[in-house]
Formats: structure tokens, sequence, C-alpha cells
């Protein structure tokens, strides 16, 4: 057990970040979902395991515990969704993984994202530019982005948690190691604070094992 989960900060700072015993009494943060690779893993190719839906050609297949996360993050979080997936597809998923009476907060789809060019690899990918949900009423201090593409958030880095990408793997258990992670920082007023790229170790106390 040792250092500090939020990046820097010695704990008397981290009272200034985290509400002690007022955590209550902020507003949700909000959670926004990736849903291919995160989610769920969409194939037109059959698994060795049969798939939990189907959408024309595609196999789709929910991740590992994804009912015990999305019944923690609707419970925890203002929730939404943002895909690369075409609409009518992003759509689909969502009315099949969430609750029907469920209230997100909005669902995004390819439309809301930004074709960017890596110099590196020079392949195009989606990225996702959380100003825009900033214009929409959401302090960037209080949004988390879960999502299997660092690339998608790199000009919010603060906010984005990274997941291992889902293919349809048995034994996969990211959606369930993730919650005390995220059960701990809706209690954060700052969640861009707080470094996220070593979650897997977190101890439940705002520390992390070495």
């Amino acid at each position: 057990m040792s250092a500090e989960y939020i990046r820097g900060h010695s704990t008397a700072d981290r009272r200034a970040v985290v509400h002690d015993g007022r955590s209550l009494q902020m507003s949700k943060a909000l959670l926004i979902l990736d849903l291919d690779e995160t989610l769920v893993h969409s194939t037109e190719r059959p698994l060795a395991r049969h798939a939990d839906f189907i959408l024309g050609e595609l196999r789709v297949h929910r991740r590992s515990f994804l009912g015990e996360f999305v019944d923690a993050a609707l419970s925890w979080f203002d929730v939404a969704v943002w895909s690369s997936g075409s609409a009518a597809y992003v759509h689909a998923v969502v009315e099949r993984i969430f609750p029907s009476s469920t209230g997100l907060r909005f669902v995004w789809s390819r439309e809301r994202c930004t074709r960017r060019l890596d110099a590196d690899s020079q392949e195009y990918y989606w990225a996702k530019n959380l100003d825009k949900g900033r214009r929409a009423g959401f302090p960037l201090s209080r949004v988390i982005a879960i999502d299997d593409s660092a690339e998608a958030f790199a000009s919010h880095y603060g906010n984005h948690i990274g997941i291992q990408p889902y293919t349809g793997q048995e034994g996969d258990t990211d959606l369930q190691r993730v919650l005390p992670f995220l059960d701990w920082l809706r209690t954060v007023e700052n969640v861009r604070a707080v470094d996220k790229r070593r979650w897997r170790s977190f101890d439940n106390t705002g520390g992390y094992v070495t």
C-alpha cells in the first residue's frame, strides 16, 4: 500500500479533492460508456459460444458482468452512451443492454465523433471531444469516460478510464473489477485530478498497491 492515487497530492491535499462526509450532497458525475469492445463485441463470424442477440448479420456478445456493471453505473452516475458506430446500430444495442425504463442522459453515435488521422500509423480513428458534453452542461471535472480506445479521448485523457478490448473472450472480468474504483471515484470533486492508468491496483482507500 503506498502512493496516493491522486496525482502528486498529499493526504492533506486529497481532502480538498474528495468530499469526505459530504459526497452524497454532490450532484452525480456523468459516466460516458463506449459500446464496441467495451460493453459488447459484435462480429459476423460465429464465436465458440452463442451470441446474446442478433442484429442483422451481426452476432452481438455481451461482456461478462455487463448486467452487474450497468446496474451499479445507473445507481451511482448519470449515464450516457457514446459510440463510433452508426446511429441505427448504437440505438439497437442500447435497447438490448439497458433497462427499458433507463433515462440515459444522451446516446451519441458516429455523427458526434471527429475523424482524425494518426500521424504515425497513417490510419484514421474516431475521436470523441468532451467539449461537446461540456457545452451540453456537464463540467469536465465531473465527467468520466470508459472506452477501450485511448485515442478516442486523447484530448481529455484526464477523464478517460482505459479498459481492455473485449473480443468475446471467456473469463473477462474488467467490468466487475472496475466497480470499486468507480464507487470511490464518484465521490471525487475533480475526477481529472486522479491518475486512472493503474485503476486495476486500486485498494478502495484512494491508494494503490505497488
